[in-house]
């Protein structure tokens, strides 16, 4: 059976969807590796006892993850013209 490359496309995206909703990703060890980086940020020595070192973690993240939002909508802002409610162009 020849597929299309879109017809190829959707195949993949079904296979992906299924994958994830059964739960069979493999992210586990990127999601580990990137919440070690606040960890260490909170607490390089670990003297903090762990329960404490993951609340303080997660906020170190929350505001890693707010950082990225606040200078995403300055960088929008700068983009658009007041007033235009259009969206705006891409830069050459």
């Amino acid at each position: 059976m020849t597929l299309t490359p879109e017809q190829r496309s959707l195949r993949a995206r079904i296979a992906a969807h299924k994958q994830h909703a059964a739960g069979r990703t493999n992210t586990g060890p990127a999601r580990r590796a990137f919440m070690a980086r606040f960890e260490d940020e909170v607490d390089p020595t670990r003297k903090l006892p762990t329960e404490e070192r993951r609340r303080r973690a997660e906020q170190a993240r929350r505001a890693y993850f707010t950082a990225l939002a606040l200078r995403s909508s300055v960088s929008r802002s700068r983009n658009t013209r007041p007033g235009d409610n259009r969206p705006p162009t891409k830069k050459k």
